[in-house]
């Protein structure tokens, strides 16, 4: 099935995109980001990352128009993960633009309709946003043939000088994005910027390097190992799944701040994905 439900949660950043390099895009829709990449005008084929919340494929179709020109439609669409925000609109825009879809191969289960995503979690540490949680689907949808695993190798299919990175915690088979020529980084919900389970935070975009969103990740360690990895990479640049875009020293000391204070800001005291509770 496809996630049809219109989420009533929004933010004052939505319908505002952000040029964060000449080829890559940001828009946020409600409170999440899609991006586009790939640089208007040229010849090559660009790419959706993401595809937003249910009801969102008229928005990120005249949005892609207005960039790239009508009768342009993307090469593929890259999904970090699965969950109903970040795939709220691909059955849709696939089927319109007839492209495929790339995922990790642990995300496929989630995504061709075998298995549902653990329930999201009210329980969890948090404020209003966790609390709502309960109303979030989780169940798989369906898109057939039309998803692929992305290569093994880590490279992306005609995207080149780009690879894709495992990121899980967040979810078996999240990835990040990443470019070596510039360190741009398209990170998903590995990290975000804003704490995503505070409705006022929501809802004003308060920025506030943060882990993943607390009511749908179950897996703690592999998360802090994710966000390790990527502070690693020593981005340039960065766009996540949620908040604003990061950049500079803002980005750089904000995660290694993250990293050295995960437990203690990211990781929930209790809930029962809580590592305290398992």
């Amino acid at each position: 099935m496809e996630h049809q439900d219109f989420i009533p949660v929004t933010s004052i950043d939505s319908g505002v995109g952000q040029e964060v390099r000449p080829d890559i895009y940001c828009f946020c829709i409600q409170v999440v980001n899609v991006c586009f990449a790939g640089k208007p005008g040229e010849k090559t084929g660009w790419f959706l990352v993401d595809t937003g919340m249910p009801k969102s494929a008229d928005v990120i179709l005249s949005e892609a128009e207005q960039r790239f020109g009508q009768d342009h439609p993307p090469a593929a669409i890259l999904l970090t993960h699965g969950h109903f925000d970040h795939v709220g609109a691909v059955l849709e825009l696939s089927k319109h633009w007839d492209v495929p879809v790339y995922a990790h191969e642990r995300e496929l289960p989630y995504l061709t309709g075998k298995s549902p995503y653990p329930e999201p979690d009210p329980t969890v540490e948090g404020g209003l946003v966790a609390k709502m949680s309960r109303m979030f689907p989780n169940e798989a949808i369906n898109l057939g043939d039309r998803v692929k695993a992305l290569p093994s190798d880590g490279s992306i299919p005609d995207m080149p000088g780009w690879r894709w990175i495992h990121t899980p915690g967040h979810s078996p088979g999240h990835v990040s994005f990443f470019r070596d020529a510039d360190r741009s980084l398209i990170a998903g919900d590995a990290f975000i910027n804003v704490k995503q389970d505070s409705l006022f935070n929501v809802l004003l975009q308060a920025q506030e390097i943060n882990g993943p969103p607390r009511y749908f990740t179950t897996d703690w360690q592999a998360a802090r190992e994710s966000v390790q990895k990527l502070e690693a990479l020593h981005p340039a640049v960065a766009v996540t799944g949620h908040g604003l875009s990061l950049s500079g020293e803002q980005l750089s000391s904000g995660l290694r701040w993250l990293t050295e204070h995960f437990d203690q800001v990211a990781v929930p005291d209790y809930g029962k994905y809580s590592p305290v509770h398992q």
